[in-house]
């Protein structure tokens, strides 16, 4: 997966990098996050392991930005979880990233 075009994609959709200070999510792993309602973010997280890189998108209730990375969310309210070439070419397409 190139997961560089995907994190160009998100800095360009105004999504910020998180420090991952907590347990809830994987160590190493980097967290961006963009709030969509009050209290409600968008998040991706992108986990690279030795054999595979994995991203993982959410819809959360957090307590506010700076608890995201430190702390478990209020509500969960979607998962998706991308680990194919086939899901990323849908989630690329989602995302409209462009070649640039």
């Amino acid at each position: 997966m190139d997961c560089q075009k995907i994190v160009k994609s998100l800095n360009h959709k105004d999504f910020k990098r998180v420090p991952n200070k907590g347990s809830w999510f994987q160590e190493g792993a980097a967290v961006y996050a963009k709030e969509i309602r009050h209290n409600i973010f968008l998040l991706f997280v992108i986990l690279k392991d030795i054999e595979i890189e994995n991203i993982q998108a959410l819809i959360a209730h957090f307590d506010n930005f700076s608890s995201i990375g430190q702390k478990e969310p209020e509500q969960v309210m979607f998962y998706l979880s991308i680990k194919d070439k086939e899901d990323l070419h849908y989630f690329e397409k989602f995302l409209k990233i462009s070649d640039n």
